[in-house]
């Protein structure tokens, strides 16, 4: 456990210092207790309730001293692989016995365990559902015996404020077609580098959500474009060209490095 806040005990086991009240933004805190990879360490605000996720080779080196240094950062310790590993083999044992629960024995057997877990889950919406409340569950449990052991005491966020009314703006002329999709083009990249960025920061369960949207979004043009040239009757070939809609570029997305460093806890 960390020393960073210890908790201070009397003799009769009765704490001597009061709980300390922090207004937990728990998905945060539970992204940081998943993630146990060796480069990544989360500090928890306890003013704020946010997490502060710093990652070897990105960020300030100093900054670690620096955190350490400070009263209101309290260091995440993350639920280590072999454990999680333990969480797999019971969610399989509640599985009824199915080609799934097969799967799934097999998928865990070996190096690249949770990498092949989460790829037979990815096919199975209601069972992958099903997994991210079992181990949400097992994620709350430690955060809270985390929390109590630092004489934290989680109390409800603050309702964010509300959004101030937007002015009415004039519609601008509309640009050049030129202009316009040399405008389209730089966008894009634009938002593919800060995608690219924001995959990197992120969990295994926000990657797969991530992963599941752009599937979805992706489908969606492809069904859009295919009605688009239905609507016109299946003209010529001509007139498909016209329709036909650009493919765009595959954003490439971080490696899941929740858990690196889980091949070597793996039980045998």
């Amino acid at each position: 456990m960390s020393t960073d806040k210890p908790s201070e005990k009397a003799s009769g086991g009765t704490r001597t210092k009061p709980s300390v009240e922090v207004a937990v933004d728990w998905e945060a805190l539970e992204d940081a207790f998943e993630n146990n990879a060796p480069e990544v360490h989360s500090y928890l605000h306890l003013s704020t309730g946010e997490v502060l996720r710093v990652v070897d080779g990105i960020a300030d080196p100093q900054m670690h001293s620096r955190i350490a240094a400070d009263a209101a950062y309290v260091r995440v310790e993350p639920v280590s692989s072999r454990e999680q590993y333990r969480w797999m083999e019971r969610f399989i044992q509640m599985l009824d016995p199915s080609d799934l629960r097969d799967e799934l024995t097999l998928a865990i057997d070996g190096r690249g365990a949770f990498r092949r877990f989460k790829d037979v889950l990815m096919v199975n919406a209601p069972e992958r559902e099903r997994w991210f409340a079992f181990r949400s569950e097992r994620l709350r449990v430690f955060m809270e015996a985390w929390l109590e052991a630092h004489a934290l005491e989680a109390v409800p966020r603050p309702a964010p404020a509300p959004a101030p009314p937007e002015a009415a703006l004039s519609e601008p002329a509309p640009a050049p077609a030129d202009q316009l999709g040399a405008r389209r083009t730089r966008n894009a990249e634009w938002l593919r580098r800060q995608l690219r960025d924001i995959a990197a920061t992120l969990g295994a369960r926000d990657l797969d959500r991530l992963l599941t949207f752009a599937e979805f979004v992706k489908a969606r043009r492809v069904a859009r474009n295919y009605s688009q040239r239905h609507d016109t009757g299946g003209g010529d070939e001509g007139e498909n060209e016209e329709h036909s809609v650009e493919p765009e570029a595959p954003v490439s997305v971080a490696p899941d490095e929740d858990h690196a460093g889980a091949q070597k806890t793996l039980p045998s």
